[in-house]
């Protein structure tokens, strides 16, 4: 009986383990990872900035005419509100990425909620509209989301791919995204640090400059999430 019981403990961690990182787990929330494999499209998604080195991000992406979305921070939002505007002014989508990016898991929802409402204000604000999508800190979704999502008519958004830029120099990561990328893929990469200021994203811009033109060659199409997942009317709630 024990040892029965101490199985279904683990089993049962497992499954909680799954539901809040899963890329496509919907425990607690709905949740994009990806979009139709029919249409030979992808989504490149940024986490983490606005930063500093978002500028240079943005060139880059000016000079293959590749529009993004934009998971943004409200700290740097607040902290560099032109690079907000910027990203709206050349075509890209923005979405909400908490406040100040904590861990949510082990939260409760009143704090889930601050997070995500304190982002939602900074980012109407300053880039116009409401994001309509929310991608959560790491990727983990925890108890009470769904609810808190519904009331500000937010999709949550995994990835297909995360690239590991934060980790990989350059060659490490082509050599990670490069065979993993599939039509209705969402890729997520990095622009900023989590709350560091002047991150280097060196590595990230160096690797896209490598796999963008390939992609191009490939046929892909540069959508943003909601263009990818037919969000365009706006985010659809269970």
């Amino acid at each position: 009986m024990i040892a029965e019981a101490a199985a279904a403990v683990i089993a049962g961690a497992g499954a909680l383990a799954w539901g809040a990182r899963g890329r496509s787990a919907q425990l607690f929330c709905r949740s994009i990872w990806r979009g139709p494999k029919t249409r030979r499209a992808i989504a490149l998604t940024f986490d983490d900035g606005p930063s500093e080195s978002t500028l240079d991000l943005l060139s880059l992406l000016h000079t293959y005419g590749v529009r993004a979305t934009f998971f943004q921070i409200g700290h740097h939002a607040r902290r560099l509100p032109r690079l907000v505007r910027r990203c709206v002014e050349e075509g890209h989508e923005i979405g909400n990425h908490s406040d100040r990016h904590p861990g949510l898991w082990l939260r409760g929802p009143q704090f889930i909620r601050e997070e995500i409402a304190r982002a939602q204000e900074s980012l109407s604000r300053l880039a116009g509209a409401p994001p309509r999508l929310f991608r959560a800190p790491y990727g983990v979704r925890w108890f009470g989301m769904r609810g808190i999502l519904r009331e500000f008519n937010l999709t949550h958004v995994a990835w297909t791919v995360l690239a590991r830029d934060y980790s990989l120099d350059a060659d490490g990561i082509v050599a990670h995204v490069a065979p993993r990328v599939r039509p209705g893929a969402i890729l997520c990469f990095h622009d900023g640090r989590e709350l560091r200021h002047h991150p280097d994203i060196r590595p990230t811009l160096a690797a896209l400059k490598r796999l963008l033109p390939k992609w191009i060659e490939d046929g892909y199409e540069f959508l943003t999430v909601s263009e990818l997942a037919g969000l365009e009317g706006g985010a659809r709630q269970p």
